[in-house]
């Protein structure tokens, strides 16, 4: 297992923070994820074999976020 912190901006209330979640959760080999909202991040540990560091970028960036590793 692997872990990366993506910082994410935009998040505002316990519903981005699920939002966020839930996006980086249905990701294969997501095992994790850790948001903290007064920092602005993810901390997501997965699979590397499963998924890329990327892929978690991009989905927290489809659901509306801007999200740089």
């Amino acid at each position: 297992m692997k872990e990366v912190t993506i910082k994410v901006e935009g998040m505002m209330c316990d519903g981005c923070k699920s939002a966020v979640e839930k996006a980086c959760k249905a990701q294969p080999g997501v095992q994790e994820v850790k948001v903290d909202l007064a920092a602005g991040t993810a901390a997501v540990t997965y699979d590397e074999a499963a998924v890329a560091a990327e892929s978690l970028r991009a989905a927290i960036e489809e659901i509306g976020y801007d999200a740089a590793l």
